[in-house]
């Protein structure tokens, strides 16, 4: 009897597992294309950026194989579309509405997230890199005005011709 109720139930979750995997969304994996980044106060603050925030917050996600299993590819591709909509280091040339509470949410352990961290190695920030990654954010994020710094050599060049943005 119970042999029988536990190769049901196994049966039942196995043909549940397959049809999760007919809703499309969290497969799609779009990079699309770079079209600016923040002018950076030193490659180290970038490396250590690239290391714990592009996979959710740059159009450079690097996709794991778990992120094409539903369910998991639904949490991925919500985490990555969260991220890249509250600060996108690929689109700055777009006003960005988060960028100067990045180095607070380091400091405060906001980010990476715990969850992220454990499942990426790579992302472990140790407390003196994230204090100069906050720093680095703090100079490069700027503090106050939520644009940061311009980061195209365009941007400084049509200020100097008296352009508008």
């Amino acid at each position: 009897m119970f042999k029988k109720l536990l190769v049901r139930g196994s049966l039942v979750l196995a043909a549940l597992f397959v049809v999760l995997q007919l809703v499309p969304y969290g497969r799609a994996h779009e990079n699309p294309p770079v079209t600016g980044e923040p002018a950076w106060d030193s490659p180290a603050t970038r490396e250590l950026a690239q290391r714990a925030c592009f996979d959710c917050h740059s159009n450079q996600t690097e996709w794991p194989w778990y992120s094409n299993v539903a369910p998991m590819s639904w949490l991925v591709q919500y985490d990555v579309d969260e991220g890249r909509a509250k600060m996108n280091f690929s689109t700055w040339n777009v006003t960005q509405g988060e960028g100067d509470e990045a180095a607070g949410a380091l400091t405060e352990g906001e980010m990476p997230p715990y969850a992220y961290v454990a499942m990426h190695g790579h992302a472990r920030l140790s407390p003196q890199e994230t204090a100069q990654l906050a720093q680095g954010f703090a100079k490069t994020l700027g503090g106050g005005e939520g644009k940061g710094e311009r980061l195209s050599k365009e941007a400084d060049e049509d200020d100097e011709r008296g352009e508008q943005h």
